[in-house]
């Protein structure tokens, strides 16, 4: 099954995983149910996590069920044991929405939920991230995760943010980072696909970002904390969870 993934993963390397029928996806998570590895997503446990990459796939990381990835268990967790949000009234705008979140989110009845997209067809409103069609302080959660990288203008994306963030609420914003790269690296002039993939990561993304993100996002008016979740994890649940160790979620607050 493993082998037989890897193959379509080469044949489709950016579609083939989120449009995975909803007949493919049970198949597989049945073959690979198990107990070792569980995803707390949706609380299912298997004895194996599916590879997934673009230039570089990484093993064992794709949750069969919900296809989440290290980065959305990690704002799960985070999501659910360090805030309010499956608790309270919260008024809610999502960007990008993910697959793993999509419908869990719209069924919370507690929220005011609003999802938003350049392009994306289940997005209810058409919108550039970079001039919002939204009011002043309208959202008080803001959830906008691996968007950044793809804007061109990021500066002007983040202040979009800030505007229609209320007082006192909450972004989480994360990206894709270099965690060794100490200034965030970006070149106009690489407009090739390939040569985006082999130097940004992605064929879409259009920065590396550094370790200084966090300071870009504090410049724009945020009050950021680098939060290291998995610190709050043993080594056996951030195994168990399939999480990158030390990886820092952008908890952003107005």
């Amino acid at each position: 099954m493993q082998k037989l993934f890897k193959f379509f993963l080469n044949l489709f390397p950016r579609t083939f995983l989120i449009r995975m029928s909803f007949v493919v996806r049970p198949i597989v998570a049945f073959f690979l149910r198990g107990t070792k590895y569980t995803d707390p997503i949706d609380g299912k446990s298997y004895r194996k996590f599916l590879p997934y990459g673009y230039e570089k796939v990484r093993e064992n990381v794709l949750s069969p069920g919900t296809l989440s990835l290290e980065r959305h268990r990690l704002f799960w967790l985070f999501l659910k044991n360090e805030t309010s949000f499956f608790s309270e009234r919260h008024k809610v705008l999502h960007f990008a929405p993910e697959q793993a979140f999509y419908s869990r989110f719209r069924k919370m009845k507690h929220l005011d939920y609003t999802t938003t997209d350049l392009n994306s067809p289940i997005a209810d409103i058409k919108a550039d991230i970079c001039n919002l069609p939204f009011e002043d302080n309208s959202y008080d959660f803001i959830i906008c995760n691996h968007v950044l990288e793809h804007i061109p203008d990021d500066t002007k994306a983040m202040q979009e943010l800030y505007r229609v963030l209320t007082p006192g609420g909450t972004a989480i914003l994360q990206v894709p980072y270099d965690a060794e790269r100490s200034v965030t690296f970006e070149d106009d002039s690489i407009t090739d696909p390939k040569e985006r993939a082999r130097i940004f990561g992605q064929y879409d993304h259009v920065r590396v970002y550094g370790i200084d993100y966090f300071e870009k996002l504090a410049s724009v008016g945020f009050k950021v904390e680098a939060v290291d979740y998995t610190k709050s994890l043993s080594a056996a649940d951030i195994d168990r969870y399939r999480l990158a160790k030390g990886e820092l979620l952008p908890v952003c607050t107005k």
